[in-house]
């Protein structure tokens, strides 16, 4: 079973990091692939380009055996559409279980992605959810609330799995280098290094 972790990750930081850590510990999944994207539907302009926020989400799991950097988002042109990913990924898995990780907020607003109900046909949903969100209540009848329940079927089914409770944004974090502070200890210091060496944010 695989984790699937797309964002724009401008930058990457231990609010994406240590949030699908998590989920793969309570999950057990085989791994976690960190996918940036090129040209999210929902995001304005990005700061950075695709290959320094390529280099930094690298840079940011090189020491980390259960995270593995997929850059097919990066190799496609256009909007990067959820379900384009996907059904990439099927070609390569076949009929492994795919675990879509995202956020409560995200999935609040997953009715309104491109193609909803063909996601579902192709991964499962895993909700991060920090202490103190509200679960939507959308798609009832397909939560289940156990990892073997997702284990048991390759699509379709719907998991919230608790997650630590990090404040992180990447907004925040370049907000702060734009006002001249230092975000060590919200980011990996190997993150941090390329920042300052291409003077990102400014």
């Amino acid at each position: 079973m695989i984790g699937i972790l797309g964002g724009s990750f401008d930058p990457i930081h231990y609010g994406h990091l240590r949030t699908a850590l998590d989920v793969q510990l309570a999950l057990g999944l085989d791994e976690i692939r960190l996918m940036p994207l090129r040209d999210p539907p929902h995001r304005d302009a990005l700061a950075s380009s695709a290959e320094t926020r390529l280099a930094m989400v690298k840079a940011a799991v090189v020491d980390e055996p259960l995270f593995r950097v997929d850059d097919r988002e990066l190799a496609r042109t256009g909007k990067s559409y959820t379900l384009d990913t996907l059904l990439s990924l099927r070609e390569e898995l076949g009929d492994e279980p795919l675990c879509l990780l995202m956020g409560t907020d995200a999935f609040r607003g997953f009715p309104g992605w491109y193609k909803p109900g063909e996601i579902l046909k192709q991964a499962h949903l895993v909700v991060m959810q920090r202490p103190g969100k509200v679960r939507p209540e959308i798609y009832p009848e397909r939560r289940v609330a156990t990892a073997d329940a997702l284990r048991g079927s390759s699509t379709g089914h719907i998991l919230f799995q608790p997650v630590t409770q990090l404040d992180i944004s990447a907004t925040h974090i370049r907000a702060m280098l734009r006002a001249g502070q230092n975000p060590r200890y919200l980011l990996p210091d190997a993150v941090l290094a390329i920042i300052r060496q291409q003077n990102l944010y400014r």
